[in-house]
This record gives C-alpha cells, sequence and structure tokens, in this order.
C-alpha cells in the first residue's frame, strides 16, 4: 500500500509539473488519474480491498465538499435573471433527459422492471465540469457559453440527487413488494435533508457575516469554517434520517446567498484542495472499479451509455434551449459537452446497496464504464472542438448571442472559470 501511495504521489507532482502544457492537448486530469489507477491494479502494488474501503472515504468528502462548494458559488438571483440558458438546460433538459434515457435504456434492459431504466438513466444525467474542463477554461470558447457550461454543471448534480435517491427507493419497493419503508425512508431523505441544509446554510451565513463585520476572523479561518459546516449539515442530516448529500448541497446554496461571495476561502478551495479531492477519487475509481466494470461492459451497458452521451443529452438540451437566442451550433456543443465524472459514479455507490444486489452492480458497472468512457470521449475532442467552435462563433453570425453578462458573483481575488 505504502508503494503505490508512494508512486501516486509521484505521479502527482509529475502531473503537476506539464500541467499547462497538458492542458492544451487531448490528455486531461481525469483522463491521466482514472489510466494510472486502472494501470496500478494491474500491478498490485494497492490491495483492491484497501482500495475500495479508501474510495467510500475519500468519494463521501469530495461529494459533501463539491456539492457544497459548487452550491454556494450561485447567486440564485442573477442566475434567475439573466442566465436563461444554464436556467432552461437544467429547469427542462435535466428532467427531459431523464425522461428521453429511460426510453432509450428499457429495452435494453430486458425483464428489468421499468424504474430500474430509470435510475439508470438518472445515473447518466449529471454532468460534471471537470471532465470538461479544457473547455470551460479555453479562452477561444465564449465567455458567455462557458459561464453555461460551469453553471449547468455546478447545480445539476445536486438537482438529480434527490431523484436518484426517489427511484432508488421505489426500486427497492418494486424489487421486494411489501417494504413500505423503502419509500417512507425515502420520503424521510427528501424532507429532512433540504430542511437541515437550509437552516444550517442560512444560520452560518448569517453568523459568517456577522464576525466579518467585527474583524473577529479571518479569510482563511472562515473557509475552514466553511468546510466544516459542509460536514455539519451532512451529520446533522443523519441523525434525523435526511439525506446528507442533499443537506450539503442546500446548505451551499444558502450559505452562498447569504454571504453573496464575502467568503474569498471557497473559490480558493475550489481551485486547490477541491482538484486534489477530485484527482484522488478519479484515481480511486480507476483503481477500484474500472477493472471490474470493464469486465462487465457487455454490448447493452455500451449501447445504453454511447446513446446517453450522442443521442439522449443533445436531444434534451437542443429540446430545452428552443425559443432561446442560442443557435444552432450552440445547442449542439452544449448537449456534447455535458460529460460524466464523478457525480455519476459517486451517485451509483451511494445507491447499490439500497437495491437488489444484482441490479446495483449492474448499474454501478453501467455508471463507472460511463465515467472512463466520457473522459475518453470528452477529454480528447474538448480542445479541438473549443477551438472549432470558438472560432466559428467569433465571425458576426455569433455576435448577438455572444454578449457577454454580468459574473454569477462579485468579483474576487480568484476566478473559478
Amino acid at each position: 500500500m505504502a508503494t503505490g501511495l508512494l508512486m501516486l504521489a509521484i505521479f502527482t507532482v509529475c502531473y503537476t509539473l506539464i500541467a499547462r502544457t497538458l492542458s492544451k492537448g487531448i490528455l486531461t486530469a481525469p483522463i491521466l488519474y482514472i489510466g494510472f489507477g486502472y494501470l496500478m491494479a494491474q500491478t498490485g502494488l494497492m490491495p483492491l480491498g484497501e482500495a475500495e474501503h479508501l474510495l467510500n472515504i475519500v468519494a463521501e468528502i469530495a461529494l459533501i465538499v463539491l456539492l457544497f462548494l459548487d452550491a454556494a458559488q450561485i447567486n440564485l438571483q442573477i442566475l434567475r435573471k439573466r442566465h436563461q440558458w444554464p436556467v432552461r438546460m437544467l429547469a427542462f433538459g435535466l428532467p427531459l433527459a431523464i425522461a428521453i434515457g429511460t426510453l432509450a435504456a428499457a429495452p435494453f434492459l430486458p425483464g428489468e422492471p421499468l424504474i430500474v431504466a430509470a435510475l439508470a438513466a438518472a445515473l447518466l444525467a449529471p454532468t460534471d465540469a471537470a471532465l470538461g474542463l479544457a473547455v470551460v477554461t479555453n479562452k477561444a470558447v465564449p465567455e458567455r457559453v462557458r459561464r453555461a457550461l460551469t453553471l449547468e454543471s455546478g447545480l445539476n448534480d445536486g438537482l438529480a440527487l434527490p431523484v436518484i435517491l426517489l427511484f432508488a427507493s421505489l426500486a427497492g419497493e418494486v424489487m421486494q413488494p411489501g417494504s413500505a419503508d423503502w419509500l417512507v425512508f425515502g420520503a424521510k431523505q427528501l424532507v429532512f435533508g433540504p430542511l437541515v441544509g437550509g437552516v444550517i446554510g442560512a444560520v452560518g451565513g448569517v453568523l459568517f457575516l456577522a464576525a466579518k463585520r467585527r474583524d473577529m476572523t479571518t479569510d482563511t479561518i472562515e473557509g475552514i469554517g466553511a468546510i466544516a459546516m459542509a460536514g455539519s449539515a451532512y451529520l446533522a442530516a443523519g441523525t434525523v434520517d435526511g439525506n446528507g448529500f442533499i443537506a450539503s448541497f442546500v446548505a451551499g446554496l444558502f450559505f452562498g446567498n447569504v454571504i453573496k461571495g464575502q467568503c474569498a476561502f471557497i473559490y480558493e478551495f475550489t481551485e486547490s484542495e477541491g482538484q486534489m479531492l477530485s484527482w484522488g477519487a478519479f484515481f480511486l475509481i480507476g483503481l477500484a472499479l474500472v477493472p471490474q466494470a470493464v469486465l462487465h461492459l457487455d454490448a447493452a451497458s455500451l449501447a445504453i451509455i454511447l446513446i446517453s452521451l450522442f443521442v439522449v443529452r443533445p436531444l434534451a438540451v437542443w429540446l430545452s434551449l428552443t425559443g432561446t437566442d442560442a443557435a444552432p451550433l450552440t445547442r449542439l456543443f452544449f448537449g456534447w459537452f455535458g460529460p460524466r465524472g464523478l457525480a455519476t459514479a459517486l451517485f451509483a455507490l451511494l445507491v447499490v446497496d439500497q437495491i437488489d444486489q444484482k441490479i446495483g452492480e449492474l448499474l454501478l458497472n453501467l455508471a463507472v464504464n460511463a465515467v472512463w468512457i466520457s473522459a475518453v470521449l470528452h477529454g480528447v475532442t474538448a480542445v479541438p472542438l473549443a477551438r472549432l467552435y470558438g472560432a466559428r462563433m467569433s465571425g458576426r453570425d455569433g455576435a448577438a448571442e455572444m454578449a457577454t453578462v454580468p459574473p454569477m458573483r462579485p468579483e474576487i481575488s480568484t476566478d473559478r472559470s
């Protein structure tokens, strides 16, 4: 185990030394870390049993913190008034992706209840900006498009999670008739989680502002407190049978809209420690989950994944942006750059124990295969397609559409693009 961790540390040092150079090509951090994890699994230097245990810990921490941080950076008032594209993709595109995805997956899951196809579609619906970092940080892509993709990916995992938990509860009821406690448990998760998160986030935000006004704290200490608040929301929700991940997301949403960008550490953490959490989770997915998932990648699973990537999301996004000022090329660009990342894998891990073991393993393998396939496909296409799209939209025809919009948060020392 120690040798494996040493190799991971050396790999990370080497990556950071050439990260800027790599960002101009097709090898993204998720591709490299998933690939390195898979390679380490073949060497046997890191026991898979220990890796799976470590993955559960890192995955939970990463999900709690990143859900909170993503939500804390969203200004709901400005989002509602000035960001039509991400709002439409979230309000209409996400439900459409789940509905269309359910119909698309059902034929490839013969003999299984429709709720299983719905759960598969919901797991494949969230997107991850980390896998599309080469797009959302590429200055060739107009700012409005980059910001829309960042906002959508920051919010859709938190919005998809209640649907996934609901479908998991319904799947448990369908597969084990008479187990009404599944539905009661699911209802508690979806109701108490948001309530606890909202209270903790709002009260925490008020206390932080009061402490800042009285100069009783510092930016760094505030940041530590904010991360602790995410953990508090998660743990507090668990004490009343609420879902801790939903509580963390809602806590971040309330906290961010109370402090209104006055806690700079949140954005700094996202750029540094948050990246490390993300890389570590991708590495552990490659180490502990990808080897097994690849062995179960059959024609049906591959079809579901490819249809989700090439048909379901593009169609859902195209329909959701109907009637807006988004040009056809922009709709296609949004439709393709919806990579499946950490949320897909971590949500699958979250529900795998709540449903029938056979179905749970099927969905987990499906989710993990979707993540590495998406990492490769979106990684290798990010830079060339971003440049091509930027060049096409820089002309006169795209000028009106690309009008800049005000930033989602007040300007501070760091900027999360």
